[in-house]
């Protein structure tokens, strides 16, 4: 078992049952899945660029991406619809909590001048979003093969019922927030 699955069900669970009082273990929220996305916006002009993202994309996290295609026709972008503008990946799991123990441990401390992610970032119904300039960080990407250093989104979707309550449970698997 991954070690923060374990840490989740051995000491995080108790913890949020007695601070929010919940009666029962399964009222403790808990993380649904890990979605990373990245917007390839310059694949209208070169194709070999959705290629190279979705690549990176796979690395990173382990899964084959899903390419996202435009949903309607924007002229000022030059996009059409149907055309493939970005990639994404749906963790869950064993793989989600693999994950986010590397993203913890590993690629945040590689940012430069660090001091935190925004506690801001919440949607208001427990789910916390939040964005990495470049790709870089991950330590499985290799310098010399990046075809353009990009950023991406990672969207933490938790079934906490109020931002303090997927607060308290993000800073307890270890995200570090601004103070």
């Amino acid at each position: 078992m991954n070690r923060l699955k374990e840490k989740y069900l051995n000491e995080i669970v108790p913890s949020l049952q007695k601070k929010h009082n919940y009666k029962s273990v399964m009222e403790v929220p808990k993380l649904e899945k890990v979605v990373i996305n990245m917007g390839v916006g310059d694949a209208t002009s070169n194709s070999k660029l959705i290629e190279a993202a979705a690549k990176d994309l796979e690395v990173i996290s382990g899964q084959h991406p899903v390419i996202t295609k435009a949903r309607k026709s924007i002229a000022g972008f030059k996009v059409r619809e149907g055309q493939a503008i970005g990639c994404k990946v749906t963790l869950r799991g064993e793989n989600m909590y693999n994950f986010i123990d590397k993203l913890i441990s590993i690629a945040l401390p590689r940012v430069r001048d660090f001091r935190g992610v925004s506690p801001k970032a919440f949607d208001g119904r427990g789910n916390y979003t939040m964005g990495i300039k470049e790709q870089l960080i991950f330590s499985e990407i290799d310098y010399d093969n990046v075809v353009k250093v990009r950023g991406m989104d990672i969207v933490f979707v938790t079934t906490a019922k109020s931002n303090e309550e997927a607060f308290d449970l993000l800073s307890e698997l270890g995200i570090p927030f601004r103070k």
